[in-house]
């Protein structure tokens, strides 16, 4: 499954990884409409979120993204402006098995106490978009795949964090 082999290659990345669960159902879309705020903080210094978008709905999720972008990029509030700066976008090549296009959120650095719900940022910044924004959203939305966050172990693109402990 070549998928899979892209979904893995990337988890790589995080070396020291927990699974979150309870993070990733707060992004489903059944629970963007709600009046209760849902809330998705992350823990260590990296996080890979993936999800499966459907595929005659990648634009629309891109066209999201985008607005997420102009959220963060042009927010007042400078956590937000940080979050910006760590947080990339991956789409995978090969479709999943059942025709979903899976793309993988690479959070790093994660900003310690930041609020990582997408509607949620969208909602706070763009309060007169929420209706068109929650459309498009659920329309392109299939499910969460997976949740991982943990603290990069060691960084091969410097030399100095190569040695194990034990080892200099």
């Amino acid at each position: 499954m070549l998928w899979m082999r892209n979904v893995m290659g990337v988890a790589a990345v995080c070396v020291a990884v927990t699974t979150s669960a309870s993070g990733v159902s707060a992004q489903t879309p059944a629970g963007a409409e709600s009046t209760k705020k849902s809330t998705l903080t992350l823990s260590g210094n990296t996080a890979l979120w993936s999800m499966a978008i459907r595929a005659d709905q990648t634009a629309a999720f891109e066209t999201i993204m985008t607005r997420l972008r102009d959220a963060l990029t042009k927010s007042e509030n400078p956590m937000r402006r940080e979050q910006a700066h760590g947080w990339s976008v991956v789409r995978l090549e090969t479709p999943l098995p059942d025709g979903a296009i899976a793309y993988v959120h690479v959070i790093r650095p994660v900003v310690a106490g930041a609020d990582y719900s997408i509607m949620q940022i969208l909602y706070d910044e763009f309060p007169d978009e929420r209706q068109e924004l929650y459309a498009l959203y659920r329309g392109a939305f299939d499910r969460n795949l997976s949740l991982v966050t943990g603290t990069v172990a060691i960084n091969l693109g410097q030399p100095e964090s190569l040695a194990a402990p034990g080892l200099r």
